[in-house]
């Protein structure tokens, strides 16, 4: 018995193809698919989750000192001269950060894998580079799905029959995180 099903493609375009409908699905919360696809996503996804889930508290927060530009009132930074030089002028800020343990940066890693980079465009300016802004999934594991799955030990997904395609007859189903 094979540990997976190969869905009539070669192994860079399988990978490929369920790296995207991974992505999809941890991004949108929902995907329409096949039902044999739907069952691969979500070995896959159920992974990624409880990955999340077991390294969701994995950090401490550091305090650090940083040197930031001084900046005026147009946003540009503030320079002045020291011998003979424009020099930027910078100030000292307290910040807050969050370190990951090890294995919590190897769970990060391993996610960083499996998942592709989003970019989420806002609807007023579809199709143009500006105001696009890069979606870090990872963050969004750790920070928003994996404490909502915190008490619930494995099952993360649900797949719901939706009823054969028109044009090939294929099982369609719905595969959403519950």
């Amino acid at each position: 018995m094979a540990k997976y099903r190969k869905l009539g493609r070669t192994a860079d375009q399988r990978k490929a193809l369920l790296r995207n409908q991974v992505t999809n699905l941890l991004y949108h919360g929902r995907i329409v698919t096949t039902e044999t696809k739907a069952k691969e996503v979500r070995k896959i996804a159920d992974g990624l989750i409880a990955m999340a889930v077991r390294e969701k508290d994995n950090f401490e927060t550091v305090t650090i000192t940083a040197k930031v530009a001084r900046k005026d009132a147009e946003g540009k930074r503030v320079k002045e001269v020291v011998d003979g030089k424009k020099v930027t002028v910078y100030d000292e800020v307290q910040k807050e950060i969050k370190k990951d343990a090890p294995s919590r940066l190897h769970a990060r890693r391993q996610m960083l894998k499996v998942l592709y980079p989003v970019k989420e465009v806002p609807t007023a300016a579809a199709g143009k580079k500006k105001n696009t802004k890069e979606i870090d999934l990872t963050e969004k594991l750790f920070t928003e799905i994996a404490p909502k799955y915190a008490d619930r030990n494995g099952g993360y997904t649900r797949i719901i029959k939706i009823g054969p395609r028109k044009g090939d007859a294929a099982m369609e189903v719905v595969l959403e995180l519950v």
